[in-house]
């Protein structure tokens, strides 16, 4: 998978103390002209610097590993998985950014699976364009940002009780991955696959890949 542009910051030598170091933003959307438009709004605020703007999931996964960034903007539908993918593969990770989910998909229910996927803040697209500048500066700031939401739903969601390897684990499994891919892309055995799938099943009260896959697609 490819970055669709080639300008960012190595990871190497990341003051992340300066006071006046500008905000580094990573990008990703499936839309060419949204990213196109992000990389020039941010680019033209003094506060940030857009580091590099992604196509996919993945690609935006990969280039967490290489490219220090403070805050990331993404879609929630995307190829690869989506916001909720990558959120999942972001939780515990050393030096991973914070994530503002920039989406047209609304509504109460988006915005709580965010919170409860570990995401910083939501944001919809119909809102505009200042906010999300504001917003993407608070979460960098520390903060959270999301719309009213019923914080019972977020301790009702079912998957708030696996680890950071089983959601891992669970979202290789809903885009389709096989047991043997997700130990080859998590560098572990199969065995180890195995025992979390047993375990998140376990906690998840399914019995099969497909009836966790409904769960985890919903919740």
């Amino acid at each position: 998978m490819t970055y669709t542009d080639t300008f960012y910051t190595k990871r190497v030598g990341v003051d992340l103390t300066e006071p006046s170091r500008l905000i580094r933003v990573g990008i990703a959307d499936k839309n060419p002209l949204i990213q196109a438009g992000l990389r020039q709004l941010l680019g033209e605020d003094s506060r940030f610097e857009p580091v590099v703007t992604c196509a996919d999931s993945e690609s935006f996964l990969e280039a967490v590993e290489t490219i220090a960034m403070d805050v990331a903007i993404t879609g929630w539908v995307m190829p690869g998985g989506g916001g909720k993918y990558i959120l999942d593969h972001l939780i515990g990770r050393d030096a991973a950014p914070r994530v503002v989910i920039y989406t047209g998909a609304e509504g109460e229910a988006v915005a709580a699976q965010v919170m409860a996927h570990g995401g910083a803040g939501y944001i919809s697209k119909s809102e505009p364009l200042p906010r999300l500048l504001d917003t993407i500066a608070a979460v960098a700031d520390g903060q959270m940002v999301f719309p009213y939401l019923d914080v019972r739903r977020i301790h009702d969601n079912p998957l708030t009780g696996l680890t950071r390897r089983e959601l891992e684990v669970l979202s290789g499994l809903a885009n389709g991955r096989s047991n043997k891919q997700i130990a080859h892309e998590q560098d572990v055995s199969l065995n180890t696959v195995k025992f979390h799938v047993k375990n998140l099943y376990s906690k998840l009260g399914v019995h099969n890949r497909a009836q966790a896959v409904a769960l985890y697609l919903k919740s």
